[in-house]
C-alpha cells in the first residue's frame, strides 16, 4: 500500500508541468552554449522542463558503476553509489555531487526543482522527509535528463575556463602540456550573445577573452593546468596585461564545479602568500562563445611566439 501511494503521489506531482518566468527563460537563451544536439523528446523535458512517463526511462532499474552526466552540457551529477530504488519509476539518487545540482523553488509553490548548475537543463524535483534512505533525500531525475558513464569511461575528459590577457598568448601556453587534448579560445563572462571581435574589443559586452581548455585526467589535472595559467600570464595586473589594455583581459578562472573553484582558490592563496598581490577573479562559468577562426591557435598558423605572455615559475 504504501508504494503504491508513493508511485501515485510520485506521478501526480512529477507530471505537473512547470511554467517557465521571464528570469527562467532569459536563462536559457544565454546558455545558448555548446551544447550536445537533443532530440524533441529531451529537448520537452530538459529545456521546456517536462516529464517523461513512469516507468518508462532507461535508468529506472539500471544498477552499473559508473556516473551519471548532464544530457546536454556533460557535467558530471550523480555517483551510482548514490543511486538507489524508490519504486517511483524515475531514477532516484540520495545525494549528488558537490556543487553539480542547483536546487530552485518550483513554480508550483509546492515542490523543488533541480537543475544542472552548470547549464541550467531540468533534472527533476528534490524531496525530503521520505525515510527511504539514511540521508532522507530523494532527488527524481528523469532518465532522459542523463548520460550514463561506465567507471572506465567517466574521467575520460575534463574542462578548465581561464582568461589572462590576449587569449592568443594564452592558448599557445595551454598547448604544450601534456594532456592536453584541444583548445579554443572565445568570449565569456560577459551578456551579450554571439559576440564578435570587435564588439569585445569596444568594451560594450562585458566579456572577457577566453580559453577552454579540454584535457585528460589521466595524463594532467586541473591543478596543473590551472598552475600553468597563474604561471605565463601576470595575475597582479587589472584590466591589462603587458601592452594590452581593457576590460577584456581581466584576470580569471571560470570555474565548472565546485572542486575546481576549491584548487583555484587554494593556488592564489598561495600565491598571496608568496607576496603576489593576485587580482584573478573566481567566477562561475558562464556561456563561452567560441570566438573568430583566424583567432584560433594563431600563434602555430602564424608561426611566432607570444609578444605579451611568458613562463614565469611561480610554484
Amino acid at each position: 500500500m504504501k508504494t503504491s501511494m508513493l508511485i501515485f503521489v510520485c506521478v501526480i506531482l512529477t507530471m505537473t508541468g512547470c511554467t517557465q518566468n521571464p528570469q527562467q527563460k532569459a536563462a536559457l537563451k544565454q546558455n545558448n552554449m555548446k551544447f550536445k544536439q537533443l532530440t524533441p523528446e529531451e529537448e520537452r523535458v530538459i529545456v521546456h522542463k517536462g516529464t517523461e512517463a513512469p516507468f518508462t526511462g532507461k535508468y529506472d532499474k539500471f544498477t552499473e558503476t559508473g556516473t551519471y552526466v548532464c544530457k546536454r552540457c556533460g557535467t558530471p551529477l550523480y555517483r551510482s553509489s548514490d543511486k538507489f530504488d524508490a519504486h517511483c519509476g524515475w531514477p532516484a539518487f540520495d545525494d549528488e555531487i558537490p556543487g553539480a545540482v542547483k536546487r530552485i523553488p518550483d513554480a508550483d509553490g509546492m515542490r523543488t526543482e533541480i537543475e544542472c548548475a552548470a547549464c541550467g537543463a531540468h533534472l527533476g524535483h528534490v524531496f525530503l522527509g521520505e525515510s527511504l534512505t539514511e540521508k532522507d533525500t530523494r532527488h527524481c531525475v528523469n532518465s532522459v535528463s542523463l548520460e550514463f558513464m561506465p567507471a572506465s569511461k567517466a574521467a575520460a575528459t575534463d574542462t578548465a575556463i581561464f582568461a589572462g590577457g590576449c587569449f592568443w598568448g594564452v592558448e599557445y601556453y595551454m598547448n604544450k602540456i601534456k594532456g592536453v587534448i584541444s583548445t579554443e579560445v572565445g568570449y565569456t563572462g560577459g551578456h551579450k550573445d554571439h559576440p564578435t571581435y570587435q564588439e569585445v574589443c569596444a568594451g560594450k559586452t562585458g566579456h572577457y577573452e577566453a580559453i577552454e581548455v579540454v584535457f585528460d585526467p589521466a595524463q594532467t589535472s586541473f591543478e596543473a593546468v590551472a598552475k600553468m595559467f597563474f604561471e605565463t600570464h601576470d595575475p597582479t595586473q587589472w584590466n591589462h596585461q603587458g601592452p594590452d589594455w581593457g576590460e577584456q583581459y581581466r584576470s580569471a578562472v571560470f570555474y565548472r564545479y565546485e572542486a575546481q573553484k576549491a584548487t583555484t582558490e587554494k593556488l592564489i592563496a598561495e600565491l598571496k602568500g608568496k607576496g603576489f598581490k593576485v587580482v584573478t577573479e573566481v567566477i562561475p562559468a558562464k556561456p563561452f562563445w567560441k570566438a573568430e577562426d583566424y583567432h584560433q591557435d594563431y600563434y602555430d598558423h602564424k608561426g611566432t611566439t607570444p609578444y605579451c605572455h611568458g613562463y614565469v615559475k611561480r610554484f
